[in-house]
């Protein structure tokens, strides 16, 4: 092992408290692997609560992996050395098992990389009885695990809190039966998905038809759900500088978004909106307070929180929330924010014109808009980030240019502080009502994006921010593939262009993303049960075509 990598190692842990030890003799050894790096990784939340719930429990040691950065990862190829976790330093392959949370598409080419450098088979067909499980969880895996699906033994479909014990108790009791016996009996805890149990079927046109199982494996897996969010404690656990909420406790307050946009994934995997109760969130913040000089309230909407209002009026703690509804609702909340000191706050507008947020179904009105704005101004917090979204279904020209229009009419209400406006395409999500649809060409956004940053060119203190448009178009590709897009995510690891790689891989890109699916067809998806019919989602899409 490189003595450089065991130092730079030792500086990330030098900087952090509440970093969990534990021996890992007679306990099953889990690597929780993000497929970034370390500052990206370390503000996870998801990523957090999961390796505090896997050391909460006695038979288990966790500990974390992260994609190396440049000069690591140029010092692991000099040097031979194998991926190593953060806490005892130990190869991957040591450990029972090697699990990714995977949060964002645009990640995945980093799996790949990871379980090369870790000196684990990529293909879960490629590996035998001494290689570790390895194991896919994260809220990518909710909605479409097939494009990662051949690289995993194990995905956990939603939220894993009631199935990882029992997950776990497998494990422990898994003596010389065998990889197969094992993944077979995993196959029927409710949220697990063994993807060598299925194989897909295509048409002579290469079109998806169909998922078919075999080995006693359920034709329809049911994501996991966890009813009740008093019995989870998703928080920050290690505390660190060297990341995005530095010395910042994040505390999940709500789970899912009561609005149901549109085009929202988030709105249509995590249903039913759940809330955690006041005492227990109270609690977790009592229990932040000495390490975390701030919290950070997390959720979808946390505006919705039922208790928002005397949470955040709490003396001693500095809050903070990531964004806020337009609505008379969070007028108090600005207020408290402004009075303890944020700087920074954000409002979702998504479309320019009320016509267009009704067809996306973001109910909010340009009155409940400037009233938002205005007020964030007016208490002097020094940044305001607007965002919007571009190509949507049944979008015109007057629609991007009302974009511009209502920023300028936020900045007429008050010239103080710097207003951020990002803009960036819809990219159709599965199990949103959206799924079937097409996204736009990377020329249609192109011209969208440069229209609104030409109408918005000197508006005082406004700057415009987008993603990259090859960025995005990968991230639809990735998002709404079949599980040949394994191939293409293969050759972007090794640093190729996606539309090349898809090609390579036998997969259209057009195909993937440019173009709409009809409402019959099957999608490769569609043997989740997120708990929302798929005729409701149709019926959804309908409305938004029809203006409704």
């Amino acid at each position: 092992m490189s003595r450089r990598i065991r130092e730079r190692i030792d500086e990330k842990l030098a900087a952090e408290t509440g970093t969990v030890y534990k021996d890992p003799g007679g306990r099953i050894n889990v690597a929780l692997c993000y497929p970034n790096y370390y500052s990206l990784g370390m503000s996870n939340l998801g990523f957090q609560g999961v390796y505090g719930m896997l050391n909460a429990m006695n038979g288990v040691v966790c500990e974390r992996v992260f994609l190396p950065d440049s000069d690591d990862m140029r010092e692991y190829g000099r040097s031979g050395s194998r991926l190593m976790s953060m806490e005892s330093k130990r190869p991957l392959a040591e450990f029972h098992a090697v699990a990714f949370s995977v949060s964002y598409e645009n990640d995945y080419p980093a799996i790949p990389a990871m379980l090369d450098l870790a000196g684990i088979p990529r293909r879960a067909s490629d590996r035998n009885e001494s290689h570790p499980l390895v194991i896919l969880g994260g809220i990518c895996a909710a909605y479409n695990p097939e494009p990662l699906a051949n690289f995993f033994d194990v995905v956990f479909v939603g939220e894993a809190e009631e199935s990882i014990h029992l997950f776990i108790e497998m494990l422990e009791k898994h003596d010389d039966e065998g990889r197969a016996a094992l993944l077979a009996r995993l196959a029927r805890i409710e949220g697990v998905y063994i993807p060598s149990l299925y194989r897909e079927a295509y048409g002579s046109d290469g079109a998806f038809l169909s998922k078919i199982p075999a080995g006693g494996a359920p034709a329809i897996v049911k994501r996991g759900h966890a009813a009740d969010l008093d019995e989870t404690r998703l928080s920050t656990v290690v505390s660190t500088g060297n990341t995005e909420f530095s010395r910042m406790c994040l505390i999940e307050a709500m789970r899912g978004c009561p609005w149901s946009c549109r085009f929202c994934v988030v709105s249509y995997v995590y249903r039913p909106v759940r809330y955690r109760s006041r005492e227990v969130l109270e609690g977790m913040i009592t229990e932040s307070a000495g390490r975390f000089p701030k919290v950070g309230l997390v959720g979808p909407s946390v505006s919705d929180y039922r208790w928002i209002e005397e949470i955040i009026k709490r003396e001693g703690v500095k809050f903070s929330v990531s964004s806020l509804r337009a609505w008379g609702r969070s007028v108090p909340l600005i207020k408290a924010l402004a009075e303890r000191g944020q700087k920074s706050l954000s409002i979702a507008i998504e479309a320019g014109t009320e016509r267009l947020r009704g067809v996306i179904r973001k109910r909010i009105t340009e009155a409940d808009i400037l009233e938002t704005a205005g007020l964030i101004l007016d208490e002097g917090i020094a940044q305001l980030r607007l965002y919007f979204m571009i190509g949507l279904p049944t979008e015109t020209v007057e629609d991007i240019e009302a974009i511009p229009a209502l920023v300028k009419k936020i900045r007429e209400l008050n010239k103080s502080g710097s207003i951020v406006v990002s803009v960036n395409p819809l990219v159709p999500k599965p199990f949103t009502p959206f799924q079937w649809l097409a996204m736009d060409s990377e020329n249609e956004l192109k011209k969208k994006l440069d229209n609104i940053k030409k109408l918005l060119k000197g508006v005082p203190s406004v700057s415009v921010v987008n993603d990259s448009l090859k960025r995005v178009c990968q991230e639809a590709f990735l998002a709404r593939g079949d599980r040949r897009v394994s191939y293409a995510i293969e050759a972007i690891a090794a640093g190729g262009d996606w539309r090349k790689a898809a090609r390579g891989a036998g997969c259209d890109p057009e195909s993937y993303i440019h173009q709409a699916r009809s409402f019959d067809a099957p999608l490769p998806w569609e043997f989740i049960d997120i708990g929302t019919p798929k005729d409701r989602l149709e019926a959804e899409c309908r409305k938004a075509l029809g203006g409704e």
